[in-house]
């Protein structure tokens, strides 16, 4: 959770992360992340670098499509929380870049590339050569050539933007401004012309990433990467959408909006177009390499946005700190930190300045909350600081709502549960009586968790390894995860793996 709130950013194209089902009533926003911008240039040893060197920039600059990147690109960042900066992640990516660059549809295009500050796995490009790629598929990626899959795709949506599909997407820029009309003057109409216009345009990015894959594939085998990197990743992203899921069983290829075709399709594809290439085995991986250049990657929240360690929330720039009760899976968002568990209950936290000074009774009734119980205001002390309570209903859904002050903020948590539930008053007494502000010590005590790579010495395991992990849970699943480990598979001695620790 930041300081203050970031902007609202959709992104078409972009994978979705795994959706909070109980907690829609609260509200979404991003994540935050971050990174770099770098012209890929080429030039001989003997001559000196260019005092104008070209840019994705200059090179587009009377290109409408590099203006539409540009103009998004600072959302982008702000949505993202900033730019993830290390040097040597920055010079990794752009290594690999450059190697496609040379056998891309356009070997003339200039990219700027940008690492997000975002634990989430996810890449996107935008017109004009904006490529953007998250600190947290970089985790998730075992070598270079999974990730040089991922951005030739991407790299692919750049330069395969012509002709009738640049008529196409105008049509849909045209029609999303109908539908925005349309939505204001009649909002039944509205809606019937919005879900149209979804349809078209989800079909539209299904037919993109098809072929953005198979040129993706073609540009993984001439530049000299392993071609099979497609497919083997595909089933990493796979993996880390359940992992992360809070529902593991629930089937997210049946979203018939989802911009990328079910996972399954998308190897079978790809693992097709690589034979082009030869049998498995062929190309380079680059994993060495790859694996020097993200030790030490920053893993999971940034210290800005607070950690969250199993079911602690823990915020070292705030000074603060929450525990929710076991079984729930905290989600830490851009405005706020939402937590769900069993029996449809969620939490919703965050924090606002405050100005005023006024009461906390009077502050909760002056007007935030839908519902509520004015008669159930009252007033208490939650870790030793002044605090109040109250109750209110909406819907389907009880809440129970707590304020604290701390200095000059008010602490929110907005605890929800389906009317009539029994689990309320408990779990939203668990959850205020978590709270309470660090100590200096505490404070200077927490680190950020970072990805770490050893060597698997003589009689390690997976088992022994995934226990070295620091700062996370599940920790025999989520070494697997990294490692792209399948079940019944062993380590040998020499091996080089990742694990994430906070020292």
């Amino acid at each position: 959770m930041a300081k203050t709130a970031a902007s609202n950013l959709i992104l078409i194209g972009a994978p979705k992360r795994a959706s909070l089902r109980s907690a829609a009533f609260f509200g979404t926003a991003l994540l935050l992340a971050g990174c770099q911008n770098l012209g890929v240039d080429f030039y001989e040893p003997n001559l000196r670098p260019s005092n104008a060197p070209q840019t994705a920039e200059s090179a587009g600059a009377s290109d409408p499509r590099t203006r539409i990147g540009a103009n998004e690109h600072p959302r982008i960042i702000a949505s993202y929380g900033g730019e993830y900066r290390d040097a040597k992640t920055e010079r990794l990516v752009a290594r690999i870049v450059g190697a496609l660059t040379l056998v891309s549809e356009n070997p003339q295009q200039a990219y700027r590339i940008t690492v997000l500050n975002s634990p989430a796995v996810n890449a996107f490009a935008l017109p004009g050569g904006y490529l953007y790629v998250t600190r947290g598929l970089l985790a998730l990626a075992n070598d270079a050539s999974e990730v040089a899959a991922v951005l030739s795709h991407e790299m692919a949506h750049v330069t395969a933007n012509h002709g009738l599909e640049r008529q196409r997407r105008e049509q849909e820029v045209e029609l999303a401004g109908q539908v925005a009309e349309e939505l204001f003057s009649n909002s039944i109409a509205g809606r019937q012309v919005l879900a149209r216009g979804k349809l078209s345009l989800a079909a539209f990015s299904r037919n993109q990433e098809l072929q953005a894959d198979v040129i993706g594939v073609r540009m993984l085998g001439e530049a000299g990467y392993d071609p099979f990197a497609a497919a083997r990743f595909l089933e990493s992203m796979d993996a880390n959408q359940r992992f992360n899921s809070v529902d593991p069983d629930t089937d997210t290829n049946l979203d018939f909006l989802a911009s990328h075709p079910n996972a399954p399709q998308r190897m079978q594809l790809a693992r097709n177009h690589a034979r082009a290439f030869g049998p498995e085995g062929v190309g380079d991986r680059g994993r060495d390499y790859y694996l020097q250049g993200i030790d030490g990657l920053l893993f999971g929240d940034s210290p800005n946005e607070g950690y969250v360690r199993g079911t602690e929330f823990l915020h070292p720039v705030l000074g603060i700190r929450f525990s929710v009760p076991n079984g729930f899976q905290i989600d830490n968002q851009a405005d706020a930190v939402l937590a769900t568990g069993p029996r449809e209950l969620a939490v919703r936290f965050d924090g606002v300045t405050d100005k005023t000074r006024q009461s906390l009774s009077k502050y909760i009734a002056s007007g935030w909350v839908a519902g509520l119980d004015e008669n159930s205001i009252r007033q208490t002390r939650v870790g030793g600081l002044p605090a109040a309570t109250a109750r209110a209903s909406a819907d389907k859904w009880d809440f129970d709502i707590t304020v604290i002050r701390l200095k000059d903020r008010i602490y929110r948590f907005l605890t929800a549960a389906p009317r009539g539930s029994d689990d309320l008053e408990p779990t939203a007494s668990a959850v205020r009586n978590g709270f309470r502000a660090l100590s200096d010590r505490e404070i200077r005590a927490l680190e950020p968790l970072r990805i770490r790579i050893v060597k698997v010495a003589q009689g390690d395991t997976v088992a022994s390894l995934a226990a070295r992990m620091r700062g996370v849970d599940r920790k025999m699943d989520l070494f697997r995860l990294l490692n792209a480990i399948a079940p019944g598979a062993s380590l040998r001695a020499g091996q080089k793996v990742k694990i994430v620790s906070d020292r």
